[in-house]
């Protein structure tokens, strides 16, 4: 089964990295730890997400599109990547999750992905 493990962070909760080396620091602990799945088997893809400035927001509305800058979520959490993995049942995407670096600093939201056949 794969799952997505959604990677939200809290800034400015004093969780996170604070120098530019511990920023570092965290980045090539989540490359480790991509690298541990991939042993492991259990990963698929990841990715991190620029930061939430850059984001735009679309929506598609009586065949209208509509665009708003940044997010339009009022949440103090922002999205900060996703890693996406093949786990046996939602336990063990919940472990392995629990791994993801970031999960010390925000919350990893855990998914499991419907697939879907054409019919």
């Amino acid at each position: 089964m794969k799952f997505l493990c959604v990677v939200y962070e809290e800034p400015n909760n004093g969780l996170g990295p604070q120098t530019e080396k511990e920023a570092d620091d965290l980045v090539n602990e989540h490359l480790d730890y991509d690298e541990t799945l991939r042993q492991s088997g259990h990963w698929l893809i990841a990715q991190a997400l620029q930061p939430v400035e850059t984001a735009t927001t679309v929506r598609m509305r009586n065949g209208k599109i509509s665009i708003t800058d940044g997010p339009f979520a009022e949440t103090k959490e922002v999205l900060g990547g996703f890693v996406l993995i093949e786990a046996k049942d939602m336990e063990e995407a919940v472990q392995v999750a629990a791994g993801i670096p970031s999960a010390r600093m925000g919350f990893i939201h855990v998914r499991r992905v419907y697939e879907f056949e054409k019919k």
